[in-house]
């Protein structure tokens, strides 16, 4: 088993040191300031962007919001590509200010616009509305992008954990449905199997940021039943075809217990001839790109994101 990064085991002492309760044992709402306290103390500084503009667009469940972070150096006139962008937090936690330094840090590395989307989360709201959502999301951006200053023809989905699954299900979504054609999805440790049985659960006992009775926890929120483990719509895994897909950034972490799944979905991309990178990156665990604050390998991470990206956006198909 690989060693933690020393950074990375500095950040799991101070986390125990804080004493928090499992997120299972207290309210939603407790549970939801706490992951909020906790990711604030390593978050990277929010970097000065252009623009940020908060508005809201139609949705299947009511008007969803958005945010959309315009990078340095743009000008307003100038239409950009564009990442749309889903946070990550086990569809029951994370919001627009969950992953806000994140987005800045991404939207000026990448040149490109980023619209961060608040999809309605668990329990509250059950799968599949977060799918719902996120495709609504990016359809009306491909629709009416123009009017919020964005390319609506280069187009980018991705997010970490489960807006890393919703990016990968809103790809399989408009490869079956004619569109739009995405120019990258960006799956940034992603869930790609509710089954959570891979080999790395019992590779990596403690799950460390994210154990096991997390992902339960996460699971029994957001699903309806155990029906819905088998939807490819919440296990891309199980997805009968994956060809013919936008070409896929794959990030994941040797000490996360999703790597597992996460390799396995890049594999299945690359055996259908989906033009795919695949990283793991050594001594990490789930969650350290938004730990660039403490985690150097945070920002290695998102610098790996953002030349996809640049890539993927100038018409290069190479990853």
């Amino acid at each position: 088993m690989t060693a933690l990064h020393p950074q990375v085991q500095a950040v799991m002492d101070a986390m125990a040191r804080m004493n928090l309760a499992p997120p299972h044992t207290i309210p939603v709402d407790q549970a939801r300031a706490q992951f909020k306290r906790t990711r604030a103390v390593f978050l990277a500084p929010a970097q000065d962007v252009a623009s940020v503009v908060d508005r809201t667009i139609p949705g299947p469940g009511g008007e969803i919001p958005i945010r959309v972070y315009r990078p340095l150096g743009s000008e307003a006139h100038v239409r950009l590509p564009a990442l749309v962008f889903f946070h990550g937090g086990g569809w029951v936690f994370g919001d627009l200010d969950s992953h806000d330094a994140l987005c800045r840090e991404l939207g000026n590395l990448a040149g490109c616009a980023v619209v961060a989307v608040a999809y309605r989360v668990a329990p509250e709201s059950k799968f599949p509305t977060a799918v719902d959502d996120a495709i609504a999301a990016i359809r009306y951006l491909a629709d009416k992008g123009d009017d919020l200053g964005i390319d609506r023809t280069r187009l980018a989905a991705g997010g970490d954990s489960a807006g890393g699954t919703l990016s990968a299900v809103a790809a399989l979504t408009f490869r079956d449905q004619g569109g739009p054609r995405l120019r990258l999805q960006v799956l940034i440790y992603p869930v790609t199997d509710m089954t959570l049985d891979s080999p790395a659960y019992t590779r990596i006992p403690t799950g460390y940021t994210l154990p096991r009775e997390r992902m339960l926890f996460f699971r029994e929120a957001y699903l309806r039943g155990p029906e819905d483990i088998a939807d490819w719509r919440a296990s891309p895994l199980k997805a009968c075809d994956v060809s013919n897909l936008p070409p896929a950034l794959v990030l994941t972490a040797a000490q996360d217990p999703l790597v597992d799944e996460g390799k396995a979905y890049a594999d299945r991309l690359a055996a259908a001839g989906v033009p795919v990178t695949y990283t793991c990156y050594d001594g990490m665990v789930h969650g350290f790109l938004t730990m660039a604050g403490a985690v150097d390998v945070g920002h290695a991470g998102v610098a790996e994101v953002a030349a996809a990206l640049k890539r993927a956006f100038s018409g290069g198909t190479h990853l």
